[in-house]
């Protein structure tokens, strides 16, 4: 297991603000002596517009954009492209042969081809994925934050090279995968929903994965889903991202997971659950 990642990605911040640094540093600070960690490079302009539009490409550029929960701060637009360039090289080692983690800010599994939104500015892993389709034909893509991908489905609705499956909860932000549709497998669970109502519909779910038979999988790991998280309402115990991992590592393809969200004080101890099992 290698850990991608650069504290560069810890230099933006906003008071109250709950993307924070912290997020990323406490993780770190618990498994830096566990893991091989690797230095990532910014994603260039080019691999990024194979994503995004032009327009959402300049307008980032240029903090020619009002989002709150998304803010125009300093430097963002290169943190962002450090942050894809983090989750398309995961993707490079995990092809190669060993399982990675991108352990960056700022996340991205919000930001569709043309917006940004929910503290995502470009959609990491979707642009890994998209590098990802010019070496490999099928790629699934699962996405276990409590919120819905719903960039993700943007960019990717339609490509049969690619199965997007996301489990999040409903209602909740941004109100979105309520169904299945297409290549989209979409899974809503209640607030309050625990492990014991979650793992057996997991499973279930990554039978159609196994079924699909991808090359590469690509996993959108947010933590969100813990009882101890201030923004979401389901009840997952630090050890069920364990279990999540578990089943993924279960299908037996090589894999990459990119950290999208996760606020709460046992984010640390979450991902370092996760990532002992995967």
């Amino acid at each position: 297991m290698k850990i991608v990642y650069s504290s560069d990605c810890l230099n933006y911040s906003q008071v109250d603000h709950p993307e924070s640094p912290r997020r990323v540093s406490s993780i770190y600070e618990m498994i830096r002596d566990d893991y091989d960690f690797v230095t990532p490079e910014s994603a260039s302009d080019s691999v990024i517009l194979e994503t995004h539009s032009v327009r959402l490409f300049e307008s980032i550029r240029d903090g020619a954009f009002s989002d709150p929960d998304t803010p125009v701060f300093p430097d963002i637009f290169n943190l962002a492209k450090l942050a894809a360039g983090s989750a398309v090289r995961a993707m490079e080692i995990a092809l190669a042969g060993e399982s990675t983690f991108s352990l960056m800010r700022p996340p991205g599994h919000h930001a569709g081809h043309d917006n940004l939104s929910g503290f995502c500015y470009f959609n990491n892993i979707a642009i890994a994925v998209t590098q990802a389709l010019k070496r490999v034909e099928k790629i699934a893509i699962i996405d276990f934050d409590c919120h819905h991908g719903d960039g993700t489905e943007n960019i990717f609705t339609g490509d049969g090279r690619v199965l997007f499956l996301s489990t999040h909860e409903s209602p909740l932000f941004p109100g979105t995968g309520l169904e299945s549709h297409d290549n989209c497998l979409n899974y809503t669970f209640p607030s309050g929903a625990t492990e014991t109502d979650y793992l057996p519909v997991f499973e279930l779910a990554l039978e159609k994965v196994r079924a699909f038979n991808p090359d590469l999988i690509a996993v959108s790991a947010g933590f969100d889903a813990h009882k101890g998280q201030p923004i979401a309402n389901m009840m997952f115990e630090t050890e069920t991202f364990g279990a999540i991992a578990k089943l993924i590592a279960s299908l037996d393809k090589p894999t990459f997971s990119v950290l999208e969200g996760g606020y709460c004080n046992e984010l640390a101890a979450s991902v370092r659950e996760y990532l002992k099992h995967i």
